[in-house]
């Protein structure tokens, strides 16, 4: 490059010069900001490691332009974008080493820093008190390694964002200020309250603090923005776990109304005439007694030698356009959220449980995925189309359940669907036969099924799965997978729903535990395939290994997420599957329903331009949502299990050992409760042999999946754990 007479430099094609209001550098014809130039310049490498000095002289900045140059320079580093070292030399943070990662404190106020790169940095770092400079729990930091006792020491330079703006805990003051206890223990330190924004809130209640400030050295303040109840009260503690993630079930001002507006509009007869109209047709949709958002209908018949399985899915995109106030809520909420006593919905109940619910005997508008199948499970042909239907009947498993064992009762209420209904359960069959042949995973998975019966009660019934549900199951299943390969075969940017085989290591230590079972397990750990798992299971159906081959079969596999890469569904045994037909409760099935319809409206390129770059963070954001609601349901189903067995103390129960660990064994009783046995209540000297899942003693040996009698001893309400002790092992 050559220098010039106004200190700047040129060089072909491009043009750059420093004046004290900004610097500018031409290419082509796109100017780039200053913060952009300066950026571009540390990006490649060719300001990278340089003290303002250098950088100074490098650029030719005449002397009166440094003060220009340094407030660049202290910008880019206030945003994150650059840091400068103790040395004064500036640098992006990974061209200067640092790592960047999100806080998992502790009590007792140290941390971990746990990597954003976990490929390059395969460990979490310790961070001791005296180097997190105010970071806390929850904090995306930049950190540097610090050499001494340890390889895995680390200090934090910089707080990128703050993990917490809200936080739940209970309550307290004294004379001089208040302050809020947080339940999270990993937030090891209290948010102080200035007593004038505090003085008419009642020692002991549990809260949610706004944190306002971060003073250095000292603790964080903020002011108490919501009451949830006393600190004893069942039900606050309820709401306290629904906010510590952030979680509501109000709507934010207009949202509410807005929905309202979008629900009174009614389809217009020109709407209706462009979609294909199944109102005549036999159309059921089969549900929880409980269930208010129906977004799913079945309906089938037999064409000569093949099955036509018609799956309608609600409308919901017609009413919450792309980018408006509703879609930008429910892109934020992610799914809808489900506890024993309430449901925080997607949508608001305008929608959700009013015009977008396909309840029986109403017009609503749907997307229909029509499938003729033939006798061995293949779709020889399929289409999608926008449509309007009836729901002919409002069923419930238990109603479809009572119909198939034959109850004549039930029978004769639905005499008009009967046949259909034999209809559902013999495709049922063929589709699983199918799915079966083809490799897919049929894991005994259950779920506990808590509620509250009508005196407030809560009830946990044996845990029990009918044919009724794989019905549903089975249909959705093929819908999913039928409109993931269509959209697929045309390249269309979408949002797919993906579940990656085991890692090499995970698949390596589960073969290893099976060969220790007895079965022939000869997979390669590499390179997996569902088959291989699903012949082992098999291998072990009849055998009484078989609950624990599943329990740990289970834990080696990898959790399903969403992704705009098709990457195949290793559990369904799956090479393109995706979530189709929930769009009132999840935000992907809205999302595609849109790109769907693109397609159907010939608009190809307009809707590939439009959510090219939408599909990455919708999968993303979906992810983290879907996420954020199975851990706050797990913990509110954690809490309700330990209230039903505070009544249950002194009695016994059959069960199975559903967890080994060194500090002891964790039991499943047939209701899926799950209680905990200490260690230290076992007789005899033990070995944790975590490879194999046994917990080995000198005089009896305890792995997962065997059965036991135990008795319930005590729970414990703060960490929302039942204890047992052990009676007897089963032979």
């Amino acid at each position: 490059m050559n220098g010039n007479s106004n200190g700047g430099f040129s060089g072909k094609g491009r043009r750059f010069s420093l004046s004290a209001a900004y610097i500018s550098f031409y290419y082509g014809r796109r100017t780039l900001s200053a913060k952009e130039t300066l950026l571009q310049y540390f990006e490649n490498e060719t300001l990278s490691g340089k003290t303002f000095t250098e950088i100074a002289k490098f650029l030719k900045v005449s002397h009166r332009e440094k003060k220009s140059l340094l407030a660049l320079l202290d910008s880019l580093c206030d945003e994150g974008a650059l840091y400068v070292t103790g040395g004064g030399k500036y640098g992006t943070p990974e061209q200067l080493g640092l790592i960047k990662g999100t806080l998992s404190g502790n009590e007792r106020g140290f941390a971990f820093l746990v990597p954003e790169n976990k490929a390059l940095y395969g460990d979490d770092f310790f961070i001791p008190h005296k180097n997190l400079h105010g970071a806390l729990h929850g904090d995306t930091v930049y950190a540097e390694r610090v050499y001494g006792r340890s390889d895995d020491e680390a200090e934090v330079v910089r707080i990128v964002e703050r993990g917490y703006t809200e936080i739940v805990g209970t309550f307290w003051k004294d004379k001089n200020a208040g302050c809020l206890h947080p339940d999270e223990k990993k937030y090891f330190e209290d948010i102080y309250i200035p007593l004038s924004k505090c003085f008419n809130i009642p020692d002991g209640v549990k809260a949610v603090a706004r944190i306002t400030e971060y003073p250095f050295g000292r603790a964080p303040g903020g002011e108490i923005v919501e009451v949830l109840g006393e600190g004893d009260d069942f039900f606050a503690e309820e709401l306290s776990i629904i906010r510590s993630y952030k979680l509501r079930e109000e709507f934010p001002e207009g949202i509410e109304a807005e929905a309202e507006r979008q629900a009174a509009k009614k389809p217009s007869q020109a709407e209706i005439e462009n979609r294909r109209d199944f109102r005549e047709k036999t159309i059921v949709t089969i549900d929880g007694e409980d269930t208010r958002d129906i977004d799913d209908a079945v309906s089938l018949e037999k064409d000569g030698e093949l099955y036509v399985l018609g799956v309608h899915i609600a409308d919901v995109s017609h009413y919450v356009k792309y980018r408006s106030p509703l879609d930008k809520e429910a892109f934020a909420r992610g799914t809808s959220v489900y506890f024993p006593d309430r449901v925080l919905p997607m949508l608001p109940r305008a929608l959700s449980n009013g015009i977008c619910s396909l309840n029986e005997g109403e017009d609503r508008l749907a997307l229909s995925c029509i499938m003729r199948i033939d006798e061995k499970g293949a779709v020889k042909d399929s289409e999608i189309v926008e449509s309007v239907i009836r729901s002919t009947h409002r069923m419930t498993y238990t109603e479809v359940t009572k119909m198939l064992d034959g109850d004549g009762e039930t029978c004769e209420k639905y005499a008009d669907v009967k046949d259909m209904v034999s209809l559902f359960a013999e495709v049922t069959h063929i589709l699983k036969a199918m799915r079966e042949k083809r490799g897919s995973i049929e894991l005994d998975v259950k779920e506990a099924k808590i509620m509250l019966d009508k005196n407030g009660e809560i009830v946990i019934p044996d845990y029990d799965r009918s044919l009724s549900h794989e019905i549903i199951e089975q249909f959705m299943v093929l819908a999913n997978e039928t409109v993931a390969e269509y959209m697929h075969s045309i390249e269309m940017p979408f949002v797919y729903r993906i579940h990656e085989k085991p890692s090499e290591e995970k698949a390596s230590m589960f073969r290893e535990f099976a060969q220790n079972l007895g079965l022939k397990a000869k997979f390669s750990a590499d390179e997996v395939k569902p088959y291989d798992y699903q012949k082992l299971l098999k291998a072990a159906e009849e055998l009484p290994i078989f609950p624990v081959l599943n329990r740990v079969m289970l834990r080696s596999m990898q959790k399903a997420r969403y992704s705009p890469v098709n990457a195949g569904h290793f559990g369904l045994a799956s090479a393109c599957y995706c979530h189709f037909t929930s769009p009132i409760r999840r935000y992907p099935d809205l999302c595609i329903h849109r790109i769907i319809k693109e397609v159907l409206d010939g608009k190809y390129a307009e809707g590939a331009e439009r959510y090219n770059g939408f599909v990455s963070e919708a999968a993303v954001q979906s992810s983290e949502c879907e996420r954020r609601a199975a851990e706050a349901e797990r913990e509110v189903d954690a809490l309700y299990t330990t209230m039903y067995m505070s009544d249950k103390i002194g009695e016994n129960y059959e069960a199975v050992i559903s967890g080994v660990a060194a500090f002891g064994l964790f039991a499943e009783l047939p209701n899926t409760i799950e209680g905990f046995i200490p260690l230290e209540t076992l007789e005899g000297e033990f070995e944790f042999i975590p490879e194999r899942f046994l917990l080995k003693g000198n005089k009896e040996s305890y792995s997962i999946g065997e059965k036991v009698r135990v008795k319930v001893e005590s729970v414990d309400f703060e960490q929302r754990r039942t204890r047992f002790s052990l009676l007897a092992k089963e032979a």
